[in-house]
């Protein structure tokens, strides 16, 4: 099922809530903008959030919804106006901060599905897992690069040309070979 424009930006705030970035426009309402560097939503929260893999993508929609409603009592409680139609994106950033943490407490109902909106926004920008690892690298994709994740060899693998503690783990099996491998 496809997200609705309303949806898209709901979870984008929430996602930009959790790790923030710079904003992508002028008018972007989704992206607080608190962070000049690119944050979850850059990185790819969307996709992940849509993932079937995660296990949450058929009730995101519902989420986002939920999300609103929860961002019209809290902007009540703290005086705050907001619009009708993405009321989560209206709050400024200290606003969905507090609506996210009251989501989350210990007590709050639904707090494991707030973590796994939360932990996979994350996940999105942390380890890319939408992207293949090498060509989010070559993309330079914003949260494997801030995270120092290594460039691949000319080769396009992962390794390292002497053993991490300067010395092998263990002596190789005397049938080894030049691959590594054994009969």
């Amino acid at each position: 099922m496809a997200l609705t424009t309303t949806e898209i930006t709901t979870l984008e705030a929430f996602a930009d809530t959790v790790l923030p970035g710079r904003k992508r426009h002028e008018n972007d309402r989704a992206i607080a903008g608190v962070s000049p560097l690119p944050g979850a939503v850059e990185a790819g929260a969307l996709t992940v959030l849509q993932d079937p893999a995660t296990g949450i993508d058929d009730g995101i929609a519902e989420m986002a919804h939920l999300l609103n409603e929860h961002a019209r009592e809290h902007a009540a409680r703290i005086g705050v106006e907001v619009g009708d139609d993405v009321p989560f994106a209206d709050l400024d950033y200290q606003a969905r901060r507090g609506l996210v943490a009251d989501l989350s407490a210990p007590d709050a109902a639904l707090r494991d599905f707030w973590f796994l909106l939360a932990l996979f926004s994350y996940m999105a920008y942390d380890s890319a897992p939408h992207r293949d690892t090498a060509t989010a690298i070559a993309e330079e994709h914003p949260g494997l690069l801030a995270v120092g994740f290594a460039r691949p060899d000319e080769n396009g693998h992962w390794g390292f040309e002497r053993a991490s503690y300067r010395q092998p783990m263990a002596r190789l099996h005397p049938d080894t070979d030049e691959n590594g491998h054994l009969p």
